[in-house]
């Protein structure tokens, strides 16, 4: 394993990336010390998805997070927005806070930008993980999410949070009250809902018009699809599909649904320390 590629930290610290004409103001947190990892959160969520995750990396490496636009504190500029826009602000929060490549983690449309990120701005991403996420929606598909978008204009983020929560955690996990599921449940349900309504729609349009079956033919860092067997939202052939279009990625699954880094912590975090000691 190499060393850092940022001044080691051992205190969190926690920052927003400078706004620009092209950029908004971005909420970041950065802690541990050693390889950064950033980590980028799903649609409806924020940098507060990753507390597992990155409670069990930053002993070993420099956590890197962020709350994309119109997410957690981060600003919310006027759309419309596209999965390059999402991947040129992540570039930035990556150049502003470290000094080389990183290992790049998204869950969602976190993975969806990962694999933009890695096409537009190879020499930042040193490996990249592409977590519960497709590469391309077919017509069905992106006419679900302009109905999603049509219901939360109209109707507020509220009309779609129980749907959201039925898809993000399995059954079991929204009513383990002793093993804290269920709170954490309560939690992402309030994120979701105090998520700005126009700019998570703007989100949603991006995440509806992916399309990386070609792009992904042309990357050459490291890539782990990570896919939750009981993922309704996106199911183990979306994750089967990006895996076909990386060369050398790896498929991994985890018995979990769509937030299966909420869901499953520690298993994530194994999974990606054991992916990230084979990366060169």
């Amino acid at each position: 394993m190499t060393t850092s590629n940022v001044s080691a930290t051992t205190q969190l610290a926690s920052a927003a990336s400078a706004p620009s004409a092209a950029h908004p103001r971005l909420h970041v947190v950065v802690e541990g010390s050693g390889p950064v990892v950033m980590l980028s959160h799903a649609l409806g969520c924020d940098l507060h998805m990753w507390d597992g995750v990155a409670a069990r990396l930053k002993d070993r490496f420099t956590v890197l997070r962020y709350d994309h636009r119109a997410h957690g504190q981060s600003e919310a500029p006027a759309g419309p927005y596209s999965m390059a826009l999402l991947a040129e602000d992540a570039a930035q929060v990556i150049q502003q806070h470290a000094s080389g490549p990183v290992h790049v983690v998204g869950l969602s449309m976190g993975g969806m930008m990962a694999q933009a990120l890695a096409a537009l701005h190879p020499a930042l991403v040193r490996s990249i993980v592409v977590a519960n996420a497709a590469c391309h929606y077919d017509d069905a598909a992106r006419a679900m999410w302009q109905a999603r978008i049509a219901t939360v204009l109209a109707q507020g983020m509220g009309a779609i949070a129980e749907g959201a929560m039925q898809r993000w955690f399995t059954a079991a996990f929204r009513e383990d009250v002793a093993g804290g599921g269920a709170r954490q449940v309560v939690q992402c349900r309030a994120q979701l809902e105090r998520t700005d309504a126009v700019g998570y729609a703007a989100s949603c349009d991006a995440v509806a018009n992916i399309d990386f079956r070609h792009s992904n033919t042309t990357l050459r860092c490291p890539a782990l699809v990570i896919a939750g067997l009981r993922d309704e939202a996106t199911p183990l052939a979306s994750s089967e599909a990006v895996t076909a279009s990386i060369a050398g990625s790896q498929l991994r699954t985890l018995d979990a649904a769509h937030l299966s880094a909420v869901e499953q912590p520690e298993a994530f975090a194994t999974l990606l320390t054991a992916f990230f000691d084979g990366v060169a």
